[in-house]
């Protein structure tokens, strides 16, 4: 007996982000599927879907945001309820990756978190991740199935072109050497703007700190763009940006993927010589967490066309002009 089954997209969302979730649902064409999730006395989690999930292509999304465990372990529940209710194919929607910082050994007895958060999706039954802008590309070889790392890079840069490109003296500035070739991705999507980046060291003993040491480039009368994966205590980026003011730059644009503005991100960046900080929505941002320097741009339409490429089986990397 030979049956013809037609593929069911259906997208799934925690409890982290769900405005995000809700956006990229009603841009793929579907809605997402009612669940029931709740925690116990104890903290323990609680997942149920409320309709069939049998034969499915499953896109469960969560952003790993503040308190990062909790989300994650509701993530991995929801793959698992997955996998026990029989869906066909479950692919992880995780436009921020927690725990990516820690994907490499720095001194002796460290763990490499970002690995152990793939090994779990897997155990737990994920066949395929998607996430933006991994703060390491090495990631994508962690998990043992398909990666599609998508880049935020022409929703930031396509937004500042629109706004400053009649700047004739723009500067993309990258904060430091290891996103040298994200900053180059950058000049070519403004039309080959001049590159810079700033030299700096960082603390081993102390997390969150560094030291911005020198401006490498010409920035001298440029208004410069500092681009970056994610703001956290955003002391590097105001240290770049301080940095960059005292070499003679005309004014300073952040553009960062993940805005995670851990305290006391918000003040810093208030308080920067920054005229405008661009983020986009891959993890939620509190009311009071906005502030007027501040403008967010939907990651949902590049989220929503990678689910709808997966599905069809369509090519993700056409995307990004086979960059990704």
């Amino acid at each position: 007996m030979k049956l013809t089954t037609e593929k069911n997209l259906m997208v799934f969302s925690g409890r982290a982000h769900p405005e995000l979730a809700e956006q990229v649902a009603e841009l793929a064409g579907t809605g997402l599927v009612p669940a029931s999730m709740y925690d116990f006395a104890n903290s323990e989690k609680y997942v149920r879907y409320e309709e069939s999930v049998r034969g499915c292509d499953a896109f469960v999304i969560q952003s790993h945001t503040a308190p990062i465990n909790e989300w994650i372990m509701e993530h991995l529940i929801m793959v698992d309820a997955l996998k026990r209710a029989s869906a066909k194919r479950i692919t992880v929607v995780m436009p921020f990756y927690g725990y990516s910082r820690q994907d490499k050994k720095h001194r002796g007895r460290e763990p490499i978190s970002a690995r152990l958060v793939a090994d779990l999706f897997k155990t737990a039954g994920a066949d395929r991740l998607i996430s933006v802008d991994l703060h390491a590309d090495q990631i994508q070889g962690y998990f043992d199935g398909p990666v599609d790392h998508l880049m935020a890079l022409p929703i930031l840069a396509d937004y500042v072109r629109d706004k400053y490109g009649s700047e004739s003296d723009l500067a993309v500035v990258s904060p430091d050497a290891g996103r040298i070739k994200v900053a180059e991705r950058w000049s070519a999507r403004l039309g080959g703007v001049p590159l810079a980046f700033i030299h700096k060291t960082r603390r081993t003993d102390r997390p969150n700190e560094t030291q911005a040491n020198r401006v490498v480039g010409e920035v001298e009368g440029r208004m410069c763009v500092l681009v970056d994966d994610m703001i956290d205590t955003g002391g590097t980026i105001v240290k770049a940006a301080e940095a960059l003011m005292a070499e003679g730059a005309k004014g300073v644009i952040i553009a960062a993927t993940h805005g995670i503005l851990s305290d006391p991100a918000v003040d810093r960046l208030k308080n920067s010589p920054a005229t405008e900080v661009i983020l986009t929505n891959t993890l939620p941002l509190a009311e009071d967490k906005h502030f007027d320097k501040l403008t967010v741009l939907s990651i949902a339409p590049l989220l929503a066309r990678a689910i709808r490429a997966v599905f069809e089986d369509g090519s993700v990397t056409s995307m990004f002009e086979g960059h990704a």
